[in-house]
């Protein structure tokens, strides 16, 4: 079985599949959005007057300021001054090379107000950022967080999949190949979409069988991929365009490997982790296979049920019980 799905992963890299389905106009929707470049007034702060510099610029950037200082660069009190000097200093470089990096950095900045326009369509309720700030933190810090009146955007991972910064022994060690290939600036959109949908709904994954583990990341991937219409699945799922073709190809397979093996309603988190986290392939497809395929059919099994409930909204959909789900959707894939 594991034998005839490697070859079939190595032989169809065909085309990416193109959705038919009707996209909403938001055009007429308002959604204010004011964009504050953070990396750009912290990197002109003098270090010698730093308190001072400090304090004007928590007043342009209230409240996120303090967020900076405690949540992503993690300073502590009695050394903050000799920190924030020192990453100051390692990381002044990095910026001067943002400036150029990210030239058509406000083409990801309407890519967002677009997907925002989507939040507020889907998610009328939901209380929409009014700012979008980006910075630049540590390497190991966030590459998109929410406040409470904003979304930021850390542009030290998405500097391009070649920058020194993760092709270094240091960065690969925090993140492989498989991880910063995806530290695209056009991955910019996508990571704040999956961080809104996850204020919306956090996870609650843990315990839960393998099938409900795969149908809530369809749910999310799903939901992303209506918020962001304009962009391509491969960006969507974070699969290469190989990886993907690939899936959709041998999409019966795949699904066959799951049930003929049993797994669905398996609760062994180590066997989960296999098929739901990221890594570089899916052990039992093959190294043309993506990590985290699980979300793949998940996905699938998603557009299933919802071509079968569309009078139903997404508010439904995120609350609806991924089990109960799989089993209404009656998902076999031909």
């Amino acid at each position: 079985m594991n034998t005839r799905i490697i070859a079939l992963f190595l032989l169809l890299g065909l085309g990416a599949c193109n959705s038919n389905e009707e996209v909403p106009n938001v055009s007429g929707i308002k959604v204010p959005l004011k964009q504050q470049h953070f990396e750009q007034d912290f990197f002109a702060v003098d270090t010698n007057q730093l308190e001072k510099s400090i304090t004007a610029l928590d007043k342009k950037y209230p409240g996120f300021t303090t967020i900076f200082l405690s949540n992503i660069l993690a300073l502590m009190p009695q050394s903050e001054s000799a920190d924030l000097k020192s990453f100051y200093r390692a990381y002044q470089p990095l910026y001067k090379q943002s400036s150029t990096i990210f030239k058509e950095q406000d083409k990801e900045a309407q890519k967002i107000l677009e997907g925002l326009k989507f939040v507020k369509y889907y998610f009328p309720t939901y209380q929409l950022p009014t700012k979008l700030i980006t910075f630049i933190g540590p390497i190991n810090s966030f590459g998109s967080i929410l406040t409470e009146d904003a979304i930021a955007m850390g542009l030290q991972l998405f500097m391009g999949k070649d920058h020194p910064l993760y092709t270094s022994e240091e960065g690969q060690a925090l993140y492989p190949a498989y991880i910063s290939r995806k530290f695209e600036p056009m991955y910019i959109p996508v990571s704040a979409m999956n961080n809104i949908v996850l204020d919306m709904y956090p996870e609650q994954m843990s315990g839960k069988p393998l099938i409900a583990q795969m149908v809530e990341l369809g749910k999310r991937m799903y939901v992303v991929d209506h918020l962001l219409p304009q962009l391509s699945d491969t960006l969507i799922t974070g699969y290469s365009l190989k990886q993907l073709d690939a899936c959709l190809n041998n999409e019966k397979n795949i699904w066959s490997f799951f049930i003929q093996n049993d797994l669905l309603y398996k609760s062994d988190p180590q066997l989960i982790r296999e098929y739901v986290t990221d890594g570089p392939f899916t052990q039992a497809f093959g190294k043309e296979s993506p990590g985290n395929i699980g979300q793949f059919l998940g996905w699938q099994i998603v557009k299933k049920w919802m071509n079968k409930n569309k009078q139903l909204g997404f508010e439904a959909l995120m609350k609806k019980d991924p089990v109960q789900l799989f089993e209404e959707a009656k998902y076999k894939p031909s």
